[in-house]
């Protein structure tokens, strides 16, 4: 069936409607950033906001890099390669961000669009990540999963251990340690975790001074993330909204 000037309006206001709702929550988390920053004496520039839009449809990325947003968090491979692929997107020039955990047999796949993978634990998956990197020329920054808790299924190497696993990234021949990452446990107190992060971070960065990344914080803890040095928040709900039904 073909769309009619009807169906073309009602689109267009529907974008506008959608356009006004990211710009009005970009502008109090953007806020959010800044009150925090203050209070932790630090400069907003020095955090980066990373837009969580998996889920979410290429329109809205988008409706983000006009509103300004350069970074975006993806965690579904299939779904970030079909997205990312849109005509919608591809001219963006964003920088993309593999946030979610990730099989070593997805390590193609996952290299051959992503600027940054956040949740690296393991020596296999260093391993399939270089060799994935250099077979496509590809250089992509990566960081330390480090688990706060010990909830089943989240991911990350215990902070014990973040030294060693961040040795092995910094010694592979197509990767980046930008590092490290974590997500605070749920229903724990987010500014004892990222403190333990914190402490880890500075660890690893002693050792390896161009691992100047900590990424944490999302939309319900970005301030305790701040408090503790985070230089990238992934924050998703409280920008995009509540999340779409599945396909």
């Amino acid at each position: 069936m073909t769309k009619g000037c009807g169906d073309d309006l009602f689109e267009h206001a529907a974008q506008a409607a959608r356009r006004s709702e990211l710009e009005i929550a970009l502008e109090v988390v953007r806020e959010r950033i800044e009150r925090a920053c203050r209070a932790a004496g630090r400069e907003p520039r020095d955090v980066t906001l990373i837009a969580v839009t998996k889920f979410f449809p290429a329109s809205d990325l988008r409706l983000l890099a006009g509103l300004g947003v350069r970074d975006v968090g993806e965690n579904r491979d299939q779904e970030a390669r079909e997205k990312l692929a849109d005509p919608a997107v591809v001219d963006l020039g964003l920088t993309v961000h593999f946030i979610g955990q990730l099989q070593t047999n997805k390590a193609a796949s996952v290299v051959a669009y992503a600027d940054v993978i956040h949740a690296v634990d393991r020596t296999r998956l260093v391993a399939a990540l270089d060799r994935a990197a250099g077979a496509a020329s590809r250089r992509p920054r990566v960081l330390v999963q480090v688990s706060l808790d010990d909830g089943p299924g989240r991911g990350g190497v215990a902070p014990e251990d973040a030294a060693e696993l961040a040795a092995a990234i910094a010694q592979t021949s197509s990767l980046d340690l930008a590092g490290v990452m974590a997500v605070a446990p749920p229903g724990g107190d987010p500014d004892v975790a990222f403190g333990r992060l914190r402490k880890v971070a500075d660890g690893i960065r002693a050792e390896h001074p161009e691992a100047t990344w900590l990424s944490a914080g999302m939309s319900g803890d970005l301030e305790a993330a701040i408090h503790h040095g985070a230089t990238h928040l992934r924050v998703g709900s409280a920008i995009l909204g509540s999340r779409p039904t599945l396909r």
